[in-house]
């Protein structure tokens, strides 16, 4: 026996704007200290508070293009004109070494994932659209045009949760988390998925 580590597990984690995605991550994270989350980098501004290498590695669109080009992303997307992608350096070290990993992204970067490396993917759903946009105006960092396209872009990111392997509703914000805890030790134990789809409340929100 070689004495290595058995590999970790990659965990992707993605939701439409507004549905508690990030807080959910950190509330896992907080409660699962085996979990490494991955900085992604990105050409978005950074907004106030923002710490370069904390929320994201902050680049210019030049040098993500050679990233992207030399193959250094895992996954990388277009989000609402701003460039986000995951670095191989940043995520296979991690697994290899025996711990897991975590990913926050979006929809399109999760299908690019899913199809080069194994992994554990789940969707987050808001309760209803109605809080959907209730969360989004209570951030307090768009403006009314960007709030606007971002729900108009949530059916379609909503529209995808079904490739995903699981999915969670921040509705109750401690059961959510819950659930996430709930797949996390399901995967590690090599146990089946919960297989809750939530398919009414997908109904609902991809309704016109």
């Amino acid at each position: 026996m070689s004495g290595r580590p058995a590999p970790g597990t990659l965990f992707i984690v993605a939701a439409p704007s507004g549905a508690g995605k990030s807080t959910l991550v950190n509330a896992l994270l907080e409660r699962e200290p085996g979990i490494a989350l991955s900085i992604s980098h990105t050409t978005r501004a950074p907004r106030p508070g923002d710490v370069d290498g904390l929320q994201y590695h902050f680049v210019d669109r030049a040098r993500f293009e050679r990233m992207a080009a030399d193959g250094d992303f895992l996954e990388h997307a277009n989000v609402f004109g701003n460039c986000y992608g995951t670095s191989r350096g940043a995520v296979e070290p991690i697994l290899t070494s025996g711990r897991d990993v975590l990913l926050e992204i979006d929809w399109q970067g999760a299908a690019q994932v899913r199809a080069k490396i194994s992994c554990v993917s789940i969707f987050i759903l808001p309760p209803s659209r109605a809080e959907l946009e209730r969360r989004l105006r209570a951030r307090g960092t768009d403006d009314a045009a960007t709030i606007a396209r971002r729900l108009a872009a949530s059916r379609e990111e909503i529209a995808h949760a079904h490739e995903f392997d699981c999915i969670v509703v921040n509705d109750r914000f401690d059961e959510a988390v819950a659930q996430l805890q709930a797949i996390v030790h399901a995967a590690r134990a090599g146990e089946a998925l919960p297989a809750d789809r939530h398919a009414a409340l997908l109904a609902q929100l991809l309704a016109t």
